[in-house]
């Protein structure tokens, strides 16, 4: 059954959070959180392959993503990224949960779990990093720039033209014409809005501030023991399967699953493969 998705919008502390939803209002609920460069787009597929769960899914776009508006003078870091996160929980009253994080999503759902561990029943994680040896030398070289330093601010702004979002698109990809062109096409005029690269910019340069939390969400992982259910695109350049499997160290019983001729963006050409073990890991959870 293909979910019915709706749109809708919700003020946070004055930031203006864009999310869609599916799935029945009283359901448990998934909420899933995008990476960069796109926004909740990214999970429209999956939303619609499981659209036979009894799950409420709920997508968000973050402040400097997708159809968020956040105003003047907001200050992007992922710590306020998390702040709003959180809020747009409390304001849709989601008590419980389960997160799907996805690159920047780890960061941001991450910092939620640790802040509220109470709420989370269970943790996918597609591509979403939380250990060092799942730093590819690619990542730790993007983590390493410095706005001081002359050239690094143009060697981000690189990467949010066509051509550096495409890249992160089809790096490590087996058959690229299984990802549609419409994906970094729509992430691309979300990018060229009014601000948006000064905002990503900014994201850019704080990116090394997660690798300090990595201890915390960690032992978070160790002590709660939540259900784990791990996917990962092999060929990511960004992220290696080694932080996939990373994720066994602290909850031995998590189901990790790589996929070879996957990039970064492993729904996109995985998604047959992937949707049905979400949707088995759901059923599974409290």
């Amino acid at each position: 059954m293909i979910a019915s998705v709706q749109y809708r919008t919700v003020d946070v502390d004055g930031v203006r959070v864009a999310y869609r939803e599916s799935g029945p209002a009283d359901g448990p609920v998934l909420l899933l959180l995008h990476g960069f460069p796109t926004a909740s787009h990214q999970f429209a597929r999956l939303m619609d392959a499981l659209g036979d769960t009894p799950y409420r899914l709920i997508a968000p776009d973050y402040p400097g993503f997708g159809r968020t508006e956040a105003p003047d003078g907001f200050t992007y870091t992922f710590d306020r990224l998390a702040d709003v996160v959180e809020g747009f929980t409390d304001a849709l009253r989601l008590d419980r949960f389960a997160l799907y994080v996805f690159d920047f999503g780890a960061p941001v759902g991450l910092r939620i779990a640790t802040r509220r561990p109470d709420r989370v029943t269970g943790l996918i994680v597609q591509n979403g990093n939380a250990y060092e040896e799942g730093l590819s030398d690619a990542a730790r070289e993007f983590a390493g720039l410095r706005r001081e330093v002359p050239g690094n601010e143009e060697q981000v702004r690189g990467l949010l033209t066509l051509e550096g979002t495409r890249f992160q698109y089809e790096t490590g990809v087996a058959d690229p014409t299984l990802i549609s062109p419409d994906n970094w096409t729509l992430d691309v005029h979300y990018l060229g809005l009014p601000g948006r690269g000064d905002a990503q910019t900014d994201l850019a340069f704080d990116y090394a501030s997660n690798f300090t939390h990595y201890p915390a969400w960690q032992a978070w992982l160790r002590t709660t023991r939540p259900p784990v259910l791990v996917v990962w695109g092999a060929g990511d350049p960004f992220f290696t399967p080694e932080g996939a499997k990373a994720y066994l160290r602290d909850v031995p019983d998590a189901a990790v699953h790589v996929f070879d001729g996957a990039g970064h963006f492993a729904l996109e050409t995985h998604l047959p493969a992937i949707a049905p073990l979400i949707a088995a890991f759901l059923t599974d959870l409290p």
